[in-house]
């Protein structure tokens, strides 16, 4: 691929996660001013920006700590929030193995749901290896300067504005998200495995340590999985057939 190419991916990467970008930027005003009224330094936001870059896990830490929780249980609480991106590493699995360890480790740490989103999008289009990484870097590098010139906004201006968490700033990030799975449904399965797993979260959000969100997802994945086994196996059966 051309130098010119790579550009043209890169930008067009960046281009596709504009939507997102706008949604998540008041949830990073929130996290900042979240930071300022909490215990930790307002240096402490944005050096968790910079190496945590996981929004939820972040909000879960701040809260975690004003309440003096120890360090296991803050650990296993993010862990388990995180967990979804196992799924979403396996799913964008077939299109990075080609790639080398420097980049697969890149692209990780750049992903979020959004760049997920914006990912699968791209790649689903094109059969494993068939495309580079360059859109998929495109949007995270955008992500990644979005969350923290908006976090930086929230330590910067929180404190003289405290209200800010209270204005309802925060459903930008439910219709960012919202936005993220709708375009996803486009078979039954997956209307399945998401009204389960957004039933049950809601029915267990109680469960400690944000426990009933792995669980609601384990639950969904073991739906989607469950319905996609009749399609599977006449994808085998049809392959069987085309190589006799």
């Amino acid at each position: 691929m051309s130098q010119s190419s790579r550009f043209s991916e890169f930008v067009a990467g960046a281009r596709d996660t504009i939507p997102m970008m706008v949604g998540a930027a008041p949830f990073g005003v929130i996290f900042g001013t979240l930071v300022t009224s909490g215990p930790l330094h307002v240096w402490h936001g944005q050096l968790m920006s910079l190496a945590v870059f996981a929004g939820s896990a972040q909000f879960i830490a701040v809260g975690l700590m004003a309440g003096n929780a120890s360090f296991i249980v803050l650990w296993a609480t993010t862990f388990v929030v995180n967990l979804r991106h196992v799924l979403y590493s396996a799913t964008l699995a077939p299109y990075v193995a080609h790639l080398p360890l420097r980049w697969r480790v890149v692209l990780g740490g750049l992903l979020t749901d959004e760049v997920f989103a914006v990912a699968w999008t791209h790649y689903r289009r094109h059969a494993p290896g068939e495309v580079g990484p360059w859109h998929f870097l495109g949007s995270g590098v955008s992500m990644y300067v979005n969350w923290q010139i908006w976090t930086l906004a929230g330590l910067l201006f929180g404190a003289a504005f405290p209200g800010l968490q209270s204005l309802g700033l925060d459903f930008a990030m439910v219709a960012t998200f919202i936005a993220i799975v709708v375009p996803q449904l486009i078979a039954f399965r997956y209307v399945a495995a998401a009204a389960t797993a957004g039933a049950l979260a809601f029915f267990w959000q109680g469960w400690p340590y944000k426990l009933g969100l792995l669980g609601a997802v384990i639950a969904g994945v073991a739906i989607g999985v469950a319905l996609s086994r009749p399609e599977m196996q006449r994808a085998r059966r049809r392959t069987a057939e085309a190589s006799q």
